[in-house]
């Protein structure tokens, strides 16, 4: 005997019997939550060059109106809630690259280390690393951006001693000497630069200064990229053929200071020279289409630049390789 069972029927007798009698007892299984997800590193390939992305936790700079200018509150909100963002609250990430060339392990800025200035969902490198099986003593090179606050920070811990032992460490000159001096960076950012010294003094003896052009390390060229800070620096990463861009702070937001490049950031030294090298690194990334990885987009940061039709730029995430 063969039975036709239409799919009315079948709602029927699932409406009769309840789902338990049609579905079976999974209907009624429950699982515990399992929270978030412990692991805070992401792993790709550029040509030979293996690159892994630590975070340094998120970094909270609250309502972004007088943080970021240039335009009218209402379109700077209109900007955020058009992408779906908090129009009150601008959140960051800190994403920093490893880069295992084969000869050199390189660690591309620290985060915020034991400062809690910005809320205490950072300084969370050390932890990263060890997630992603790479111990500390094992890096080699230790290059630095600039001197802010969230990018030196992590040198030393609780106790001021070096967490990187067996690392030399880079800067620009002009970085180091602005950042270390309380008469050039001003009584405004007496923090930053009490960070900076509790960080980099201890260090100084390793310190080497690279300069602008300059290939100071296999595959990593610098590119002067001023106004954030005076000796702000972007680094280009090549290996067998390919190659990504190390963006740093050239810009703080993927929707701001991207569609309005000319927008200012409060946190910048001199905001005019930082918008005209946003434009012309950005630009000059678009054109050649060469990959990025910037320091406070969303995790983990990676994606391409393009230009827009308004004269500003467009930031495409790549999807995670898994």
């Amino acid at each position: 005997m063969t039975l036709d069972v239409s799919r009315r029927s079948l709602f029927a007798l699932g409406a009769g019997l309840g789902a338990s009698a049609v579905l079976g007892d999974v209907a009624h299984a429950k699982a515990p939550k399992l929270g978030p997800a412990p692991q805070h590193f992401y792993r790709f390939n550029v040509g030979d060059a293996e690159v892994t992305v630590v975070s340094d936790g998120l970094l909270d700079l609250g309502n972004p109106k007088g943080t970021f200018t240039g335009v009218s509150d209402d379109e700077m909100s209109k900007m955020l809630t058009d992408n779906f963002l908090d129009p009150a609250d601008v959140v960051l990430q800190q994403n920093s690259p490893i880069v295992n060339t084969g000869d050199k392990l390189i660690l591309f800025d620290t985060g915020m280390g034991t400062s809690t200035m910005f809320g205490d969902a950072t300084g969370k490198q050390q932890k990263s690393m060890k997630e992603a099986g790479i111990k500390a003593e094992d890096i080699d090179a230790v290059v630095f951006s600039h001197g802010h606050i969230d990018h030196i920070g992590g040198v030393v811990g609780q106790d001021g001693k070096n967490l990187f032992p067996n690392a030399q460490f880079y800067i620009a000159e002009s970085d180091f000497n602005y950042w270390t001096d309380y008469d050039k960076a001003g009584p405004k950012l007496k923090d930053f630069v009490d960070h900076a010294k509790k960080n980099l003094m201890p260090v100084r003896d390793r310190l080497v200064f690279y300069k602008d052009d300059q290939e100071f390390l296999p595959g990593v060229h610098a590119l002067h990229a001023p106004g954030h800070t005076v000796g702000h620096t972007i680094f280009m990463i090549s290996s067998g053929g390919k190659q990504f861009c190390y963006t740093a702070d050239l810009t703080h937001h993927p929707i701001l200071l991207m569609e309005k490049p000319l927008m200012e950031f409060s946190f910048d030294t001199d905001p005019k020279q930082a918008a005209q090298s946003r434009v012309k690194m950005l630009d000059m990334l678009a054109t050649n289409k060469i990959p990025i990885l910037a320091y406070h987009y969303a995790w983990p940061g990676v994606g391409h630049v393009a230009k827009n039709a308004s004269g500003g730029f467009h930031y495409y995430p790549e999807g995670m390789q898994l």
